[in-house]
């Protein structure tokens, strides 16, 4: 969905402590680590900006996880769950699963990058979710050969992970908490954003919409316009899409089968554009190493880690 495929590998570089004799980490009574937000990371570009900018001494390594899940006193843990559904659902499974901690008041947070459509968002721009759409589930048909059934696309069913509304209210809090924000912006996303239509001029900010999650990279119009089509179809009109990544589902579905959806938060920073801009093919685009990327970590950050802290002292 996104580009977050080229190959940028970072090497984390932290070193990692065992739990046992660790005292970084908040426990309760029954020595599990107390839980204010859990942050949740999908690849090491994520994850590192919150390593490099919060002190989390304390390290659990947590069966079937992707990555250890890293904590401290302040009742703040990040956790990387890998990319794609497959490995959301499993790292977060294990993770919830897990006798190591202590979720009873805790928050969740989704703190990644994301495409956009260029009528929607922009580079460096950032979305709090009120839909969760699965882009993959139903039946996806050649529209040439079904030129009755638009996009080619029907539900069938929802599967009961199609699609989740998240909490408004709190989605709302959490967008009161950062609207206002100062994101970072560039020179070359700026230059970027000129190539497409409405774009030129226009700055990174925050945004209430929707996003779809998917296994697969997408690049043209025609594969945005079915996105926009089918959060039209999973959530009766009411969600707009605007942003396009690939675990948000998964995550959702964990959280919701342990009974914490309604403490769920999806913010998504949004790196990339869905489609090429005129005259650029969707092999260019999607190969193209954007301008966006590294705004939209930092931006995620920016935006993620004061709304950590409220929640953290307001549970």
């Amino acid at each position: 969905m996104t580009s977050r495929s080229q190959k940028f590998a970072i090497a984390l570089g932290v070193a990692a402590l065992a739990l046992t004799g660790c005292s970084g980490g908040s426990k309760d009574d029954s020595g599990k680590i107390d839980v204010g937000v859990l942050v949740i990371t999908m690849f090491d570009p994520e994850n590192e900006v919150w390593l490099k900018r919060e002190q989390l001494p304390t390290t659990v390594e947590v069966p079937g996880a992707f990555k250890p899940v890293r904590c401290n006193s302040d009742k703040l843990c990040v956790a990387e769950t890998g990319q794609g559904k497959a490995n959301a659902a499993t790292t977060m499974m294990a993770i919830l699963g897990s006798d190591k901690f202590d979720f009873s008041h805790a928050y969740f947070l989704t703190s990644g990058i994301a495409g956009t459509p260029p009528d929607q968002g922009t580079l460096g721009g950032a979305a709090w979710a009120r839909w969760v759409v699965d882009f993959d589930l139903g039946n996806h048909l050649d529209p040439a050969e079904a030129p009755g059934i638009p996009f080619g696309f029907r539900p069938v069913g929802d599967y009961n992970t199609g699609a989740y509304h998240l909490n408004e209210t709190l989605v709302d809090k959490a967008y009161e908490l950062t609207r206002e924000a100062t994101l970072a912006d560039s020179p070359e996303a700026a230059a970027e954003r000129a190539h497409y239509p409405g774009q030129e001029g226009r700055t990174p900010s925050v945004m209430k919409c929707d996003t779809m999650t998917g296994d697969d990279f997408y690049s043209g119009k025609f594969l945005s316009d079915t996105a926009r089509y089918i959060m039209g179809v999973r959530t009766k009109d009411q969600g707009v899409y605007c942003s396009t990544q690939m675990e948000d589902n998964a995550t959702a579905t964990a959280l919701n089968a342990h009974g914490y959806l309604n403490r769920y938060l999806s913010l998504r920073t949004l790196s990339n554009f869905d489609q090429p801009y005129p005259g650029q093919s969707v092999v260019d685009h999607i190969d193209h190493s954007t301008a966006g990327f590294q705004l939209a970590l930092d931006n995620a950050y920016t935006l993620a880690r004061p709304v950590a802290e409220y929640l953290i002292k307001n549970p």
